[in-house]
């Protein structure tokens, strides 16, 4: 039996809005279905729902979507156009005007970090930055 697992995401009415702004920053997205209550769309190849479930529930940095970028203008690029109308956060974090939290990261962080000897600079570095500097880190 093959199952596969995407996330839900509760707006409050706003899912179809939310959706076609993700789809626009992000390659290989697109609306596949909607309704009143239910928009299904990829980003970047993989499935998500927005669910207009009301009020009730709000996101929370609880979850976030963690995107990897090979380069600063990647960062750059993501940065700009999630935070648009969103707010800053600090290490790489944002909250767009939604809501959501997306974690705008380089590919290398996870290489560096690994280097015992590098790792507490590279630590240290990025507790001072709010959107990722990849130059800064590597200087670490």
């Amino acid at each position: 039996m093959i199952q596969s697992s995407y996330p839900c995401l509760w707006f409050d009415g706003n899912a179809k809005e939310a959706a076609l702004f993700y789809c626009s920053i992000f390659e290989n997205s697109k609306i596949i279905s909607e309704n009143d209550y239910v928009v299904r769309f990829l980003l970047n190849g993989k499935d998500f729902m927005g669910l207009n479930g009301g009020p009730y529930h709000t996101f929370n940095e609880a979850v976030s979507f963690v995107v990897e970028c090979d380069t600063q203008e990647e960062i750059d690029y993501l940065w700009a156009k999630l935070l648009d109308g969103g707010k800053e956060k600090a290490c790489g974090w944002l909250t767009d005007k939604y809501g959501l939290c997306w974690q705008i990261v380089p590919s290398v962080l996870g290489k560096l970090m690994s280097n015992p000897e590098k790792a507490p600079k590279v630590v240290a570095a990025l507790q001072q930055m709010v959107k990722f500097d990849i130059q800064k880190l590597l200087d670490a």
